[in-house]
């Protein structure tokens, strides 16, 4: 069967190849199996894309254990992957620890975080990593932070609504993600990027919700960015909004939550399956073994306004909440 690989697979493909350090190799080869096309005729093909990656990162990984630091990648973890992106002193590292509970380092000063801090923040039954990176800056930045924007599910572009200068400071972040061949767009954009780019879903966080004059900072900051991305306004100090950025955060990555039911069994809800928003009953069956996608006959569902325990066939588009009785 023809792989019928795209463009941008190709274009990846050509970065790979023309890539002189690790760092660059692991952020083609990521992009190249975010773009493949998933079909029995690039199955060989991606499986070796996963082990020449888990080699490349294994070798990354003892390099800088003999020369000691720390490493810049991260390992997905749950659901989706987050990266918050943002000026100096917007607060990501405060925000993440809000969300997360994980312990990062926060500062009033600029350039806190040096380095990626993952953690993990809690959804209704499901957990979202959150990532940590360093700001961006003309003044300074970390070299490899465009190649862990790349890889991950959504992007919060984080604001300060205590700066006087917070559109200039926006407009420079995107300015230089740019110059990276990275565009930040609405979760609900198609479009599809020229060869060569990554276009990541964003939402805009307003942070420092608490902060005098932050009112008027969010009207103006609405104004400018509303019809391009979704705003939320929030503060990590006071708590302020989390609870709908958490919603907005799981709602950004496009995935739906559904539940397994052993057959003559009470369905167990405490575990979903996590699937991209769209995928069919054979895709869930394939997300829990790769076997029972071959040997699935039907599947019958609880929810999306069927009748309890009605039969759907194979390629049935599963539905947030929907429970699953697959037959093989």
């Amino acid at each position: 069967m023809p792989a019928n690989l795209t463009p941008q697979y190709l274009e990846a493909e050509r970065r790979f190849r023309g890539a002189k350090s690790t760092e660059e190799k692991l952020a083609a080869l990521e992009a190249m199996m975010a773009v493949i096309p998933k079909h029995k005729g690039t199955e060989h093909l991606r499986g070796d894309l996963k082990r020449r990656y888990a080699k490349l990162k294994e070798e990354s990984e003892q390099a800088r254990r003999r020369r000691g630091g720390f490493s810049v990648a991260v390992d997905r973890e749950g659901a989706g992957q987050v990266v918050l992106v943002g000026p100096p002193n917007a607060g990501k590292s405060a925000l993440v620890a809000a969300l997360t509970k994980c312990a990062t380092e926060v500062g009033d000063y600029p350039f806190t975080t040096r380095k990626p801090i993952a953690g993990m923040m809690p959804f209704a039954d499901i957990q979202i990593q959150l990532v940590d990176l360093p700001a961006v800056s003309d003044v300074y930045m970390e070299p490899w932070v465009p190649s862990l924007v790349r890889p991950a599910d959504l992007c919060l572009l984080v604001a300060d609504l205590a700066s006087g200068t917070v559109l200039e400071d926006l407009e420079r972040v995107l300015t230089i993600l740019e110059r990276g061949k990275l565009t930040l767009a609405s979760p609900t954009d198609v479009v599809t990027p020229a060869v060569g780019w990554a276009r990541k879903r964003a939402i805009l966080v307003a942070n420092k919700l608490d902060a005098p004059e932050a009112g008027d900072a969010l009207e103006v900051l609405g104004s400018v960015y509303e019809g391009r991305y979704p705003v939320c306004a929030v503060s990590s100090q006071t708590g302020q909004g989390l609870e709908t950025l958490r919603r907005a955060i799981y709602d950004g990555l496009g995935v739906v939550r559904v539940y397994c039911k052993p057959p003559g069994e009470n369905p167990s809800l405490k575990s979903p399956v996590v699937l991209p928003r769209g995928s069919t009953v054979v895709e869930m069956a394939e997300s829990i073994h790769k076997d029972f996608a071959h040997r699935l006959k039907y599947a019958r569902i609880w929810g999306s306004g069927k009748f309890d325990g009605q039969r759907v066939q194979r390629g049935y588009v599963v539905q947030e909440g929907d429970i699953l009785e697959l037959h093989i």
